[in-house]
C-alpha cells in the first residue's frame, strides 16, 4: 500500500497550528524530506493551517526548499530501479493545450526578466512523448486534464472534431474535460469527448435534461488501473463554476456540482473496496481551488491532485494538508512526469518533473505534422490571411494587465466611443514576438482565433459609477477570494477608458481604493456607457457579468471585425503595460493568483 498520505490524526484539520507542529516546520530546514516525513507521520501531524488558505509563508517556502531534492534524473539514480529489484510507473501529464497545433513563442520569466522561447507543437509534443513513454513503455500512464478542442481557429471552424484524430494518435490513456470543453454545447462537448479513444473521467458533470439520463452523471466517475505492480485510481473533476465563468448557454443541460459533495465517497471505493494502492485526482478548477481542494478533509487518501486550468507551471509539488498538488503549463509547451517507484507491490519514492516541450531537443514526428496539415487544410486560406502587425509582443500572462487586452479594448473604444470598453479575464493565447530581424511580427486570423477564440457580438449598455464600483469588486473577490474555492480561474477583467487601484489583501467589497473615468474620479450618481461581449444565455441586462444595465443594445458587430477594422486603420500596433490597473501590494507584471505559498510561476 502507498506510504505517501497516511496521516489520520485530528490535528491535521485543526485552524491553527501547534506546538508541535511548529517545532516540526522549523525541523523543515533541518532534516532531509524522507526523515521529515517519516517523523510527521510518526507524530500525525498536517503540512498546513486548516481552512481557507493553508499553511505560512515560511512554512511553504520550506516544503519547496526540501521537494528541491527532485531532481531530473532521481528515479535513474534509484538504486532499487538500477538493480532491477523495483518498477517505475511513470505519469505523463498535459492539459490547456487550447489546440495550439503549431510551435510557437512561449514567455518565460528569468532572472526577474521576461523572455520568449519556441515551446510546443503537436508533431513536437508527439515525438517527446514518444521519446519518454519507450523508455518504460509498459509502465507509462498519458493524461490530458482538459481544455484541448477550443482555443485556435482550427478547433472553432471544426467545433472541436479536427483536434481528436490528432490527440488519439499521441496516444492518450485518460481525458478529463475542462471548462472550455463545453464551449460548442453539450451535445457536441460529448461527440468529441467520446470519440477520444483514452478512458473519459469526471464525478461532477450530470445531464440536466427531462429525459430518461437526468441526473446520471455524463461520463464514468473514476478509472482504474493495475500497472507496475500495483493498482491505481482516477477520480475527475471539473469546474464547477463552468456555467457562470463561460456563456451560460454553453452548458445548457448540464449540472455541476462542487468535488466535495462526493469525493470523499469515491475515495472511499477506490481505497476500501477497490483497494488501490494509489488515488489521483484529475482536475480542471485551476491551482488556487486546487490547493484549497487539497486542504479538505473530503480528499484525505489522495496522493496527488493532477491540477489544471490556470495555466500554472508547477516546478515542485504543492503540499496541501491532505495531498500535493501539480499543473502542467499550457498549449503543449510542457509535459508534468511524475515517477513511482514500486517495490514487492509497495511505493517506496517518487519524483516530479515540468518538462519542457523543446523542438531543438525534439526532432517533429513526420506523421502528425502530415495531420495536423490535413486538419488545417479546410481553413488554411482564411487562417493564413494576414490582418496587421505589431511591434511590440501580444502577450497575456500578466495577472493585473495585459499588452493584448489593452489593444484589444483599444479597438473597442475606437470603434464605438463608449466611456469604457471591457474584456473578460482570458488567460489563453500563447505569445506572439516580434522578429528581431524587422521588429515586426504578423498577426493572422489564425491568431485573432487564439486571442478570442468565440467570436461575440458587441453589446453596449449603461451602468452609473456605483454599479460600475460593485463590479469591480465582485469581480477583485473572482480572482483573490481569500477562499479558493471562491475564486474563478480567470484573471483581472481588462478595460479602456477607466483606471483602478486596488488592494489585493483586503477583504472582500473593500479592495477597490479609487477608479477614475477619463481621468476624472468615478462619480457614484453619474451614469456611463460601457461597450463589452455578448454572452450567450445572459439577461439581456446582463453585459460581461455586469448586472441591472439600462439600455442594453447590441451593435451588429463581433469582436473579430472590429479587431480587424481596428488594425486595418492602426496596423503596426505598440500595445504595452500602461498602469490601467494597478495594486499596491502586487506588480503590474504578477503572474499567479497563488501567493504565500513558495510557488513561483516562471
Amino acid at each position: 500500500m502507498s506510504h505517501i498520505n497516511n496521516c489520520s490524526c485530528s490535528s491535521c484539520h485543526a485552524a491553527s497550528i501547534s506546538k508541535a507542529e511548529k517545532e516540526m516546520h522549523v525541523e523543515l530546514s533541518e532534516n532531509s524530506r524522507r526523515d521529515f516525513l517519516r517523523r510527521s507521520t510518526r507524530l500525525g501531524l498536517g503540512l498546513g493551517i486548516g481552512g481557507g488558505l493553508i499553511g505560512t509563508p515560511v512554512a511553504a517556502s520550506a516544503l519547496n526548499n526540501e521537494n528541491a531534492a527532485y531532481k531530473e534524473n532521481a528515479m535513474a539514480n534509484n538504486k532499487a530501479v538500477r538493480d532491477g529489484k523495483a518498477t517505475k510507473l511513470t505519469l505523463l501529464h498535459t492539459a490547456d493545450i487550447h489546440s495550439q497545433l503549431m510551435t510557437h513563442d512561449e514567455f518565460f520569466m528569468e532572472k526577474g526578466k521576461p523572455i520568449f522561447k519556441k515551446r510546443g507543437g503537436f508533431a513536437t509534443l508527439k515525438s517527446m512523448i514518444n521519446t519518454i513513454r519507450n523508455q518504460n513503455k509498459a509502465n507509462t500512464l498519458l493524461i490530458d486534464g482538459g481544455d484541448c478542442f477550443q482555443g485556435s481557429g482550427v478547433a472553432a471552424m471544426s467545433e472541436g472534431r479536427a483536434i481528436i484524430p490528432l490527440m488519439n494518435n499521441i496516444g492518450y490513456d485518460i481525458m478529463l474535460p475542462g471548462n472550455w470543453e463545453v464551449v460548442y454545447g453539450k451535445e457536441m462537448m460529448m461527440k468529441d469527448m467520446f470519440a477520444y479513444d483514452g478512458v473519459k473521467v469526471c464525478a461532477n458533470m450530470f445531464h440536466d435534461t427531462q429525459d430518461e439520463m437526468k441526473g446520471d452523471l455524463i461520463f464514468p466517475p473514476y478509472f482504474v488501473k493495475h500497472i507496475a505492480g500495483i493498482k491505481i485510481g482516477f477520480i475527475g473533476y471539473n469546474d464547477p463554476l463552468t456555467p457562470k465563468r463561460q456563456s451560460p448557454a454553453y452548458s445548457d443541460g448540464i449540472k455541476f456540482t462542487m468535488p466535495e459533495l462526493n469525493v470523499a465517497k469515491y475515495v472511499k471505493i477506490l481505497k476500501e473496496y477497490e483497494l488501490c494502492d494509489m488515488v489521483f485526482l484529475l482536475t480542471h478548477m485551476g491551482l488556487a481551488q486546487q490547493v484549497g481542494l487539497a486542504n479538505m478533509p473530503q480528499v484525505k487518501g489522495i496522493d496527488y491532485i493532477l491540477g489544471a486550468d490556470t495555466h500554472e507551471r508547477v516546478r515542485t509539488p504543492i503540499q496541501g494538508v491532505h495531498t500535493k498538488v501539480t499543473e502542467p503549463g499550457a498549449f503543449g509547451s510542457f509535459i508534468a512526469k511524475l515517477d513511482i517507484v514500486v517495490e514487492n507491490g509497495i511505493v517506496k519514492d517518487h519524483a516530479y518533473q515540468l518538462l519542457d516541450v523543446d523542438p531543438i531537443l525534439y526532432k517533429e514526428d513526420e506523421e502528425m505534422k502530415r495531420l495536423v496539415e490535413n486538419a488545417r487544410a479546410p481553413y488554411k486560406k482564411e487562417l493564413n490571411r494576414v490582418i496587421g502587425k505589431t511591434k511590440t509582443p501580444l502577450m497575456r500572462y500578466y495577472v493585473i494587465e495585459t499588452p493584448m487586452d489593452n489593444f484589444i479594448t483599444d479597438a473597442i473604444m475606437w470603434k464605438f466611443k463608449p466611456d469604457i470598453a471591457l474584456s473578460n479575464g482570458f488567460r489563453f493565447c500563447p505569445p506572439l514576438v516580434p522578429d528581431p530581424k524587422t521588429g515586426e511580427a504578423i498577426i493572422t486570423v489564425d491568431y485573432l482565433w487564439n486571442m478570442l477564440p468565440v467570436d461575440s457580438e458587441a453589446k453596449k449598455g449603461f451602468i452609473t459609477g456605483k454599479q460600475l464600483w460593485d463590479w469591480m469588486e465582485k469581480e477583485l473577490q473572482n480572482a483573490f477570494a481569500k477562499d479558493p474555492a471562491k475564486r474563478f480561474g480567470g484573471w483581472v477583467v481588462r478595460f479602456k477608458g477607466m483606471e483602478v487601484n486596488f488592494t489585493i489583501g483586503n477583504d472582500a467589497g473593500k479592495r477597490v481604493n479609487w477608479i477614475k473615468v477619463a481621468g476624472q474620479p468615478v462619480d457614484l450618481e453619474k451614469t456611463y456607457s460601457f461597450v463589452a461581449c455578448e454572452r450567450d444565455g445572459d439577461p439581456d441586462t446582463t453585459i460581461c457579468r455586469v448586472e441591472g444595465v439600462k439600455n442594453p443594445k447590441r451593435l451588429g458587430a463581433t469582436l473579430h471585425s472590429v479587431i480587424e477594422e481596428y488594425l486595418k486603420n492602426h496596423s503596426p500596433i505598440s500595445p504595452k503595460l500602461e498602469g490601467r490597473c494597478t495594486a499596491t501590494d502586487a506588480p503590474n507584471s504578477l503572474l499567479t493568483q497563488l501567493m504565500g505559498f513558495g510557488y513561483e510561476f516562471r
